[in-house]
């Protein structure tokens, strides 16, 4: 198993970065070409999050993205430090439910471009996990 790890201070301007680099790691994964551009969307649009909900709380911590392959599969990891709230709780303002629904848009993207995606949050921030088959090499006889 074979993981890039890449840390980005929680600038808008970095989110580029992130989604070049992990269309060159998924594409020599073994990603389907025809699948490259909707991981670079994917991929960005987690990253999108990651920075907004930093800068919003006012974290200083960088956002991290894990691009690990393994055996047919490739899968992305984005995580952020941001406290996550527990839906409905008590306590929210009118700011939040604006951020909360962009943060629903925000992943309801993501969902439409990866069939395979696990979302977790909590108090010490949330992750998400975004995977994709690989294409089987085959080697020619011998």
């Amino acid at each position: 198993m074979a993981t890039v790890e890449l840390r980005f201070s929680a600038l808008p301007e970095h989110v580029r970065t992130a989604r070049l680099v992990a269309a060159a790691v998924a594409r020599r994964a073994g990603v389907d070409e025809a699948v490259l551009d909707e991981v670079r969307l994917a991929v960005g649009e987690a990253c999108t999050r990651a920075v907004g909900l930093h800068q919003h709380v006012g974290i200083t911590a960088p956002v991290h993205v894990s691009l690990i392959e393994e055996e047919k599969q490739f899968s992305i990891e984005v995580g952020d430090k941001a406290p996550h709230a527990v839906p409905g709780a008590a306590g929210r303002g009118a700011g939040d439910d604006v951020e909360a629904e962009e943060d629903e848009m925000g992943l309801a993207v993501i969902s439409g471009l990866v069939d395979d995606v696990e979302v977790s949050a909590g108090e010490d921030g949330g992750l998400i996990r975004m995977t994709w088959p690989t294409a089987t090499v085959v080697l020619p006889p011998v």
